[in-house]
């Protein structure tokens, strides 16, 4: 079977820390898949927050942000009590949109927990169109030594 890569870049612009709950623990003991995806988004307003923008990423200089696709490799467990650090990148930048990538790790002890990818387009909800990336928010990204 083929394994899904994600090659992450060296440095990332943001970074955040999250504690696990107890309601982020499955059946088997450890991080539910369902609530990564979920602090993945909470990482990702994080991001966007850090930058000035609404989190929601329903209003980013005119547009929407939406989920065009996403990959998690997993790489260990994580259970309750420890505090996750998320690393946020934007990449791989394309007419409508571009990648936002993170490396999930405990901060205790640095192991990796995941990677992941979300492939990410603007939208306009007035067309139901996706639209191209708007020129400030690759300015902003560019200035701000977001986009690595």
């Amino acid at each position: 079977m083929a394994r899904v890569q994600l090659d992450l870049p060296s440095q990332f612009a943001f970074s955040t820390e999250i504690p696990l709950q107890v309601n982020d623990i499955n059946f088997a003991g450890h991080l539910g898949n369902d609530k990564l995806i979920a602090l993945l988004q909470e990482a990702r307003a994080r991001f966007l927050a850090s930058l000035g923008l609404d989190p929601s990423g329903m209003k980013v200089f005119g547009a929407g942000l939406i989920i065009a696709d996403s990959a998690v490799v997993y790489k260990s467990e994580a259970f309750y009590g420890e505090t996750l650090r998320f690393e946020v990148a934007a990449t791989e930048f394309n007419q409508y949109g571009c990648d936002i990538v993170y490396r999930v790790n405990d901060k205790a002890s640095s192991r990796e927990i995941a990677r992941a990818k979300t492939g990410m387009v603007f939208f306009d909800y007035q067309s139901r169109r996706v639209r191209p990336v708007p020129e400030d928010f690759l300015a902003l990204v560019r200035d701000g030594s977001v986009m690595v």
